[in-house]
């Protein structure tokens, strides 16, 4: 079993504090993906679990036991770096087998010419060329076996640091950013070749990236970062589709949830822009809110949408053309620091002229409210039938 359990994890450099008492339990065979902007913290942990860097406070425990006192060779994980640390003197085979050789080889048998006298030394290369020949066919490496890295490509050279971590067996996979060095193009490519194999494995995988495109598409759960801290921890889906907090949403999703600025009137309802929402939260009136919508679900509505949805005003600024989808940039009338983004097809987008006016809508249900201070605020009686819709102008 290589069930990880973190307990109150704490780690200050000099004044400055990294991690602020981390509790987290990452499952046998599972995927998670700690994610955050840079500084949150979330590679400091990962060395801690690898045991590169020692925790102050907390405890940490691999497969149930407790391996604090361990050094990182002891506690059965593999890392995976930013930089894939691969040695330009060495082939690809050696640099595969070189955890096997550190291993199995006594000093003497590493030694020139000594080396050369050993029987044993010679059974137990064979035992290593067998594993690694094994590890080399599963990332298809071996044709490439002989080569040396600066003669590899870099998604090539990312599979030879797998394959040095995988050929040690290790109960847990830990992996800094290692996609991070590679262009878009390879970097969609290698999401997937590490989404397979971590199903042909069946270990855990524990992935750090302040890429939210890597955490969403490749991870049975995600903990989001900040400031030491884990904000939210669930699948991706529900971090997606229930942000815990507005920084969890504006974090996750591309293009960045679309943010308006909101009012709690009378018996909870929400204000946008002066006019009522068919939305009710259980704060006081008076009360700042923000209302979060996701670009997918804004619409251009012809003229008063049915019940359930609400409207405003804006004005078309840039279309960006990502081929099978539009990303519309509009402003708000009245409200220069407002805008908002809405995914489009290209019939929809071709539709629209740069500096026309338009009506967006959206479905009162798809909006998240979120509290003075940051927290999702759940909305009772969402959709009412027996609430008015009001059109509303961003001018209002």
């Amino acid at each position: 079993m290589a069930k990880v359990a973190l307990s109150s994890i704490a780690k200050s450099f000099g004044a400055t504090k990294v991690l602020d008492g981390i509790d987290l339990d990452i499952a046998d065979g599972e995927f998670l993906t700690l994610v955050g902007p840079s500084g949150c913290g979330k590679s400091t942990l990962i060395r801690i679990i690898a045991g590169l860097e020692h925790q102050d406070a907390g405890s940490l425990a691999i497969g149930g036991s407790r391996v604090d006192h361990l050094r990182p060779h002891e506690r059965r994980v593999a890392m995976v770096f930013q930089s894939y640390a691969l040695y330009p003197h060495m082939s690809v085979g050696a640099n595969i087998a070189l955890p096997l050789t550190m291993a199995r080889l006594r000093l003497w048998q590493r030694l020139p010419l000594l080396r050369l006298l050993s029987a044993e030394r010679r059974a137990v290369m064979r035992g290593i060329e067998s594993d690694v020949a094994a590890v080399a066919a599963q990332l298809q490496l071996g044709h490439l076996l002989d080569r040396k890295p600066a003669q590899l490509s870099g998604g090539q050279r990312q599979r030879v640091a797998l394959g040095r971590a995988m050929v040690r067996n290790p109960d847990v996979f830990l992996m800094d950013e290692p996609l991070s060095n590679l262009d878009a193009k390879l970097r969609v490519h290698m999401r997937t070749e590490l989404a397979e194999l971590h199903k042909r494995l069946g270990t855990t995988f524990i992935y750090v990236t302040h890429d939210q495109v890597e955490a969403m598409t490749m991870s049975d759960r995600v903990a989001m970062m900040d400031s030491g801290a884990i904000l939210q921890l669930g699948t991706p889906s529900q971090l997606y589709e229930k942000p815990a907090s507005l920084k969890v949403a504006q974090f996750i999703g591309s293009p960045a949830i679309n943010l308006l600025p909101a009012t709690v009137a009378e018996g909870g309802r929400v204000e946008l822009f002066g006019r009522p929402l068919a939305l009710s939260v259980p704060l006081e009136p008076g009360q700042a809110v923000t209302l979060g919508l996701r670009s997918e679900a804004l619409s251009l509505v012809q003229g008063e949408p049915g019940g359930g949805r609400a409207w405003f005003s804006a004005r078309l600024r840039r279309k960006e053309n990502l081929g099978s989808e539009y990303v519309l940039h509009f402003d708000l009338a009245g409200r220069d620091a407002t805008g908002v983004t809405m995914r489009a097809t290209p019939a929809v987008a071709a539709g629209v002229n740069e500096a026309a006016e338009v009506t967006l809508g959206f479905e009162e249900a798809a909006a998240h409210v979120f509290a003075a201070a940051g927290d999702r605020v759940e909305p009772r009686g969402q959709g009412a039938a027996t609430a008015s819709v009001v059109p509303l102008r961003a001018g209002a």
